[in-house]
């Protein structure tokens, strides 16, 4: 065995045991892991950049594994949504959720394009991005105060789950429309917008029902079969096979894999056997998930880290105004001031579904996202979702939503 592949694979093994480590710390500081997985993914390609660390063969695996942490994410958020509950909650949850994305997303694009002179494909990545919310965040910090089981709570949580799914909708019709953007420079976005629609729909519209029926007819038959061999051990494994070919299926139709592994999690939420698969699928998840975000420290460039200090406030500013104005505001119909504070703060946090939108608009080209971009959304994401956890604690025990 070629003596760079086994570096590699020594690095992988290690990296494990880090991630562990890392996890088990910031559980005890009380501040997300996903931080600590991001400076282990800056510290191995500082490592890589001095001495070399990994060839090509080991960064590919590294680009594979953290392939695997995108539909582990995503196959996750998917796995835990419950569309029908989400549904009979829309008519409260809505106006909140349309407000903040529409706030959110216009100043996220006006502080890129107009304020940092980014160019518009750039900018409408940082828009959609910015419309997304880090759900397990708060939760955590709702969870923590004993708030999340209240009406406020849940409140909270409906219209952190809208955002996400609003953004990988959105992320899909980016992706359609960002190419033909590309190659018509000066056309007006409508135009653009309009003559791709349609098409979008139609294969989004298709690949929905593929997995509507797959889901009615074929998802139970499977899982009770392998649940009849060595009492259903392994179950897991092919739920997460069959996951990770819906997701390379939507990559081949045009999509992205994120999106195929979404609607892959969908397809499993309905079965109330989905709780045990969840439960299982944590091993899966601690595994594959860690390295989505080492990959994104790895993909960082440390000269435009550098040079992210004022682009990176702006956007830090963008973020915190557009989700506590666009949930905060329109909050003070049916709560109090306080409450509508805390709700708003909760919507800060970006990780998850935004680094997943800029990770897959950096792997199209520096076009759509470009390292230095990719590096001040990065800083962005990092800041948020430490802080916020930070500034909730103290709001709950002031102004306890119980």
């Amino acid at each position: 065995m070629a003596h760079s592949l086994l570096l590699a694979i020594l690095l992988v093994g290690g990296i494990i045991v880090l991630t562990m480590l890392v996890r088990y710390g910031s559980e005890k500081i009380g501040l997300p892991a996903l931080i600590g997985y991001f400076i282990l993914g800056i510290l191995l390609r500082a490592a890589h950049s001095s001495w070399g660390l990994l060839s090509e063969g080991g960064l590919h695996i590294f680009e594979f594994l953290a392939s695997l942490g995108i539909i582990a994410l995503l196959f996750r958020v998917g796995l835990e949504s419950d569309m029908a509950s989400l549904m009979e909650r829309l008519p409260q949850a809505s106006l909140l959720w349309i407000a903040n994305i529409l706030v959110s997303g216009a100043l996220g694009y006006w502080v890129a394009h107009h304020l940092l002179g980014w160019a518009l494909i750039p900018s409408l990545f940082v828009a959609v991005a910015l419309t997304a919310t880090s759900v397990g965040i708060s939760v955590a910090v709702w969870q923590e105060a004993g708030a999340l089981n209240t009406s406020n709570g849940a409140l909270m949580l409906d219209v952190a789950e809208l955002d996400d799914l609003s953004g990988i909708v959105l992320m899909a019709l980016l992706f359609a429309v960002a190419p033909l953007l590309k190659e018509q420079a000066g056309a007006s976005l409508l135009p653009v917008l309009t003559q791709t629609l349609g098409l979008l729909l139609l294969k989004l519209a298709a690949f929905m029902v593929l997995c509507v029926l797959f889901a009615r007819y074929m998802e139970r038959p499977i899982t009770r079969l392998f649940e009849a061999f060595h009492d259903g051990k392994g179950t897991m494994l092919v739920v997460l096979g069959i996951g990770i070919m819906v997701a390379a299926l939507a990559g081949l139709i045009g999509f992205s894999v994120a999106i195929g592994a979404f609607f892959a999690g969908l397809i499993f939420s309905r079965d109330p056997d989905s709780v045990k698969f969840d439960a299982s699928f944590g091993s899966l998840h601690d595994l594959f998930a860690p390295f989505f975000f080492i990959g994104i420290g790895l993909a960082m460039d440390p000269g435009a880290l550098t040079s992210a200090l004022v682009p990176a406030t702006a956007l830090i500013l963008a973020a915190v105004i557009g989700k506590i104005l666009g949930t905060a505001v329109p909050a003070l119909a049916t709560m109090g001031v306080a409450s509508a504070v805390v709700l708003g703060v909760s919507m800060v946090p970006r990780a998850e579904i935004a680094l997943i939108i800029m990770q897959q608009g950096l792997e199209l080209g520096d076009w759509a996202v470009p390292p230095d971009v990719f590096a001040n959304l990065a800083v962005m994401a990092a800041v948020t979702a430490v802080f916020v956890p930070v500034i909730l604690r103290p709001m709950f025990k002031r102004w306890p939503q119980t």
